[in-house]
């Protein structure tokens, strides 16, 4: 490990001004991050990652606000109870996006899987530097870093890390509420039982 001292979070947030790709800890594991907003960061991302572009890259944001503010308006109001619900949290929810927000993600431009972590750095950094396209740190297909250490083996001198100790938790869970269904993508610390009883738990409209 090098003996200069990790950057912190401005210096973080000025390299993904720049365009870098970087790692980020999480309240699950530690993810490799880019401006969604620039096209050619999300390309380094998807190259660094080995991940084909096919595959959809989800969003971190600061606030729940910050993510309704990149969905459709049809989307917001069952987000937003979620939001209120389960954020900070491990549950990514993918929403139909609003289509006056240009984010390359990959996967399908309609649509976008959103979240805000538990972790108080990673909302810091967002909060400075906007939403983020971020997956977990690791290769395609392999186990994810837990640490900053294992990011720096498994990519060396490739990006800066935002150390942020270690990180326990397990990947989140991703439900879809696209076209008014409720599924599953995939399993994590949040069940989908307990979204489904959050949403019909909802008041009543007016």
């Amino acid at each position: 490990m090098s003996g200069l001292a990790s950057p912190g979070v401005a210096e973080i947030a000025a390299a993904i001004g720049r365009g870098e790709v970087v790692a980020v800890p999480t309240d699950t594991v530690y993810g490799l991050a880019a401006d969604p907003r620039q096209p050619g960061a999300v390309a380094s991302l998807f190259a660094m990652k080995r991940r084909p572009d096919s595959v959809a890259l989800p969003v971190l944001v600061a606030s729940a606000a910050d993510a309704l503010a990149l969905a459709d308006a049809a989307a917001r109001p069952r987000l937003a109870l979620l939001a209120r619900r389960h954020w900070p949290g491990a549950l990514t929810l993918v929403v139909e996006r609003s289509p006056e927000v240009e984010l390359h993600l990959g996967g399908d431009p309609r649509t976008l899987g959103v979240r805000c972590p538990g972790h108080p750095l990673v909302r810091e950094l967002c909060a400075r530097a906007g939403p983020l396209a971020v997956t977990s740190a690791n290769l395609h297909g392999e186990a994810s870093c837990r640490s900053a250490d294992e990011v720096r083996e498994t990519f060396g001198d490739a990006l800066a890390v935002l150390d942020g100790g270690a990180c326990a938790g397990i990947a989140s869970s991703v439900v879809s509420l696209v076209a008014g269904e409720v599924k599953l993508l995939r399993a994590g610390p949040v069940s989908l039982e307990e979204v489904v009883a959050s949403l019909e738990q909802a008041p009543a409209s007016r």
